[in-house]
């Protein structure tokens, strides 16, 4: 079977798996999208919990907009084209959910606001995590210090509008998210992300985890602020599935059912090799590229070998994490000296050596061959030196590939 695996935005590595072999090709499920902008008015024309989103506007004298940057999939310029036709765009202030993400390129500005980029420019303000001002809002049930950026912290009114998807360690995407990490101080990022250390940090999970829990706990003391929310669940073409609008946690809580039915993906079998590729725009570096590997995990038998195939455009991206993966040779030893401190990054450094402990790492991507190497993973120039090397081990090896391994979660039903 020749199959295309994509690589970079345009670009394609084609492999010949022999049929024998093959498990199968897996995506997110195929699911029915109505006219994008039908789906977002009728969201927003019947939110959960307000009246009308004009209700909640009036009476604002600050109303900020959380927005994604472009590391999201998040159509954040088709919700505005909506909300144009309801609002002065320029009666409210941009304020970009960066996390301790880079500031956005001209480019990506333009990708996130669309058309209403030139006449908004002058009311955008990047989050910065180590440079912006923030307020102190007490302390979380996990003991993390919640410090927000205070343009979000003062607004009376606050519109977020995120996109809903599987998250290795926080559950899902979206909702709380904007907010913690999305405007938090690097002092509180680096705090919550330490909580993914612990197992009940996983994908599709809520329930027990302490990421999620914590995420709460930041909107809970702010918990008399006005926040309308636009949540989005994309299908695995990044066209929109369904939209909830209104009250922050019921819409959460919806668009959280949806992107089950997308992203749940069940799987014949666990496999000796999963192949699982983080497509554009999830390919930006390796810190971000770390999620196909968590999510392909779940379909690869103790022992196999999983492929993470990824451009990484600019790089490793936090270095810290490639710094403690490289410390030792030995998986097990990296996940004890992990556990002895923390800095923001090591979470991704633990859920990685985690999976090395019982399984081979692969890699095919555009950085250094001797950088990924010292990381503990086997670097490949091409997809299909890597299959070609895993059946010459195995002839009989049996094949999965997730062609959209950042926000597919395969689950095992036989």
């Amino acid at each position: 079977m020749k199959i295309d695996i994509k690589y970079g935005k345009d670009g394609a590595q084609r492999i010949d798996v022999p049929d024998k072999n093959m498990i199968g090709i897996f995506y997110p499920k195929d699911v029915r999208c109505g006219d994008p902008g039908k789906v977002i008015n009728d969201a927003i024309d019947n939110p959960i919990g307000y009246a009308s989103l004009s209700d909640f506007l009036k009476g604002g004298k600050d109303t900020v907009f959380i927005v994604n940057d472009r590391t999201r999939p998040t159509p954040t310029a088709k919700v505005l084209d909506a909300l144009s036709e309801r609002m002065d765009l320029r009666d409210a202030r941009y304020l970009i959910a960066t996390g301790t993400h880079r500031d956005m390129t001209q480019e990506e500005y333009g990708f996130v606001f669309g058309a209403h980029y030139a006449k908004l420019k002058d009311r955008i303000i990047c989050h910065d995590s180590k440079g912006s001002e923030c307020v102190r809002l007490g302390r979380s049930k996990n003991g993390t210090d919640m410090e927000v950026n205070k343009i979000a912290v003062d607004a009376d009114r606050l519109v977020i509008i995120t996109s809903v998807e599987p998250h290795y360690f926080a559950g899902y995407t979206g909702g709380r998210k904007s907010f913690l990490p999305g405007v938090a101080s690097f002092k509180t990022v680096e705090q919550n992300h330490k909580l993914a250390m612990k197992m009940e940090a996983q994908s599709l999970v809520l329930e027990g985890n302490p990421v999620h829990e914590d995420m709460m706990d930041a909107l809970e003391v702010v918990k008399g602020k006005s926040i309308f929310s636009i949540q989005m669940v994309l299908d695995r073409h990044q066209d929109i599935y369904k939209v909830a609008a209104g009250d922050l946690h019921k819409a959460f809580d919806r668009a959280v059912g949806w992107a089950n039915e997308v992203f749940s993906v069940p799987v014949p079998e666990k496999a000796d090799m999963v192949i699982s590729v983080a497509p554009y725009p999830m390919d930006v570096d390796l810190y971000q590229s770390q999620k196909a590997l968590d999510n392909g995990k779940w379909a690869l038998k103790e022992g196999g070998k999983i492929l993470m195939v990824s451009k990484c455009r600019e790089g490793i991206g936090h270095a810290t994490f490639l710094d403690q993966l490289s410390s030792s040779g030995d998986p097990k030893k990296v996940l004890e000296d992990l556990g002895k401190e923390y800095k923001l990054g090591y979470h991704k450094a633990a859920k990685m050596a985690e999976i090395m402990v019982w399984a081979e790492v692969w890699a095919v991507t555009d950085l250094q061959k001797g950088l990924i190497s010292s990381a503990n993973m086997r670097p490949f120039d091409t997809v299909a030196d890597a299959v070609s090397e895993a059946l010459r081990q195995k002839p009989d090896a049996r094949i999965l590939i997730l062609m959209d391994g950042s926000v597919t979660i395969p689950k095992v039903v036989q």
